[in-house]
């Protein structure tokens, strides 16, 4: 996982909006959460929690096949986050897309990646969730920007002949309750050419209706988990350990009273980064296995719910590789750093070269301009 160093605190927020720390943690659980700065984005924190997954996992770039980005908060319509993500890993095998689909993102990624291993068209995938949420929220809009905060988290996973891994997955959608919480942009309906659209939404600002969006999280929760234990030929009493998107306290504490299960099986962290969407899940999956609540073999479960409306769940055998400490571990690292090294050269060069182009091209006459355009297209990168 990857989180940016500012942190930005509720009595901090007080003096934005009418608000102060008891009543966000009150009403959300959250003290705190964290806030990229001018030099962090979408693609830099998931960068960075994809870099560190490849450690854990020992392995190299060259070997991935397939790189998704679930995210609302993408940096450009496109490329995609994922494609700028692969040039900075130097990933030149694989393929790579964003995925969209609100906090339920990662678990709809995971389960993307996890049926283009078994259909066997690809063998090694990065999944990614990855958010700037900071960017899109109206810091007047105290239902809101008290929720939200930025970060990353990636996995990654691997083809095995080994009993395990992901084992079953609920994935559902109902679009009837798409104006429950949404991030109208250039292309919404309501644009009509100005920011503040007709439906009283602002263009490039995320809005929701906290009341509706509750309801239906407790009732996507306690329905959709049962259904992906049963699909994965377990029980509930069988999942070691629940980790769900990180909305609000709440949500949770009313998901386990539903499910008849104690709060302790439910993984939140919430209260360190609020909701980070996409982000979410891996995050608090990474925090989990720091605090040894993951041990080979558990089974666990993971549910996210949001902007569709959009819902998932899934349950997994866990499984990790054997610590890379010998010396092949050591090279390996090494050769992941010289890969970064090089993507970063190859897409520096790369800019820098198109740059002098167009600048010759204004200054060339058009027979030599067409010599020298020719001569840079067969040395491009």
């Amino acid at each position: 996982m990857a989180v940016p160093d500012r942190v930005l605190s509720n009595d901090d927020l007080s003096a934005i909006v009418d608000t102060s720390d008891e009543w966000i943690v009150s009403r959300t659980g959250i003290r705190e959460r964290r806030i990229a700065s001018e030099r962090e984005s979408t693609a830099t924190l998931g960068l960075k929690a994809a870099q560190r997954a490849l450690d854990v996992a020992d392995v190299l770039p060259v070997e991935i096949d397939l790189i998704i980005c679930a995210t609302s908060t993408s940096e450009n319509i496109f490329p995609s986050t994922a494609s700028v993500i692969q040039g900075g890993l130097g990933a030149t095998q694989a393929g790579a897309f964003d995925l969209s689909a609100a906090c339920s993102g990662f678990v709809y990624a995971l389960n993307m990646a996890t049926q283009s291993i078994r259909a066997g068209s690809i063998r090694t995938a990065v999944v990614i969730g990855a958010e700037t949420m900071s960017r899109v929220v109206n810091w007047q809009d105290r239902g809101t920007c008290i929720l939200f905060g930025d970060g990353a988290g990636a996995v990654v996973l691997k083809a095995s002949s080994e009993p395990g891994g992901i084992l079953s997955a609920i994935l559902r959608s109902d679009g009837t309750g798409s104006d429950l919480l949404g991030l109208p942009t250039f292309g919404s309906i309501d644009a009509g050419g100005a920011d503040l659209l007709e439906n009283g939404h602002r263009l490039g600002k995320m809005h929701m209706n906290g009341g509706e969006v509750f309801k239906f999280a407790i009732r996507v929760i306690s329905e959709s988990l049962p259904q992906a234990a049963q699909a994965a030929g377990i029980t509930m009493n069988d999942v070691k350990l629940i980790v769900p998107h990180q909305a609000n306290a709440r949500i949770l504490q009313s998901a386990a009273r539903a499910l008849k299960l104690d709060e302790t099986r439910f993984m939140t962290n919430l209260d360190r980064y609020g909701n980070t969407s996409a982000a979410s899940i891996p995050m608090a999956l990474c925090d989990a296995i720091a605090q040894g609540r993951v041990q080979d073999g558990d089974y666990l479960a993971f549910v996210g719910f949001g902007g569709g409306l959009s819902w998932a769940s899934m349950v997994m055998r866990w499984g990790t590789p054997a610590a890379a400490l010998g010396s092949a571990g050591r090279f390996n690292w090494q050769r992941r750093r010289l890969s970064y090294a090089t993507a970063s050269g190859r897409t520096w060069f790369g800019r820098e070269l198109r740059r002098l182009r167009r600048a010759m091209a204004r200054m060339l006459p058009g027979s030599r301009l067409s010599r020298l355009q020719r001569e840079i297209d067969e040395n491009l990168p």
